[in-house]
């Protein structure tokens, strides 16, 4: 199920990105950036309609996803 993100608030949001950031295994490339940039990145693209936040009812989770 796909989250409209005017439903979350800052914080929640912030989160979502946050986690989905850190997760282990996550590659961003050869320059390591900062948190607060990325999670602006993120953002970004979010904002941009490139991204979406789904959630799983299987598994309890959020998710990032490029909008197909």
């Amino acid at each position: 199920m796909e989250i409209p993100v005017g439903q979350l608030s800052s914080q929640a949001l912030e989160g979502i990105i946050e986690e989905f950031i850190t997760r282990e295994g996550t590659e961003y490339g050869l320059v390591e950036k900062p948190l607060q940039l990325k999670i602006a990145e993120v953002m970004a693209q979010i904002e941009a309609g490139k991204v979406v936040i789904r959630y799983d009812t299987a598994s309890q989770s959020c998710s990032l996803f490029l909008k197909e």
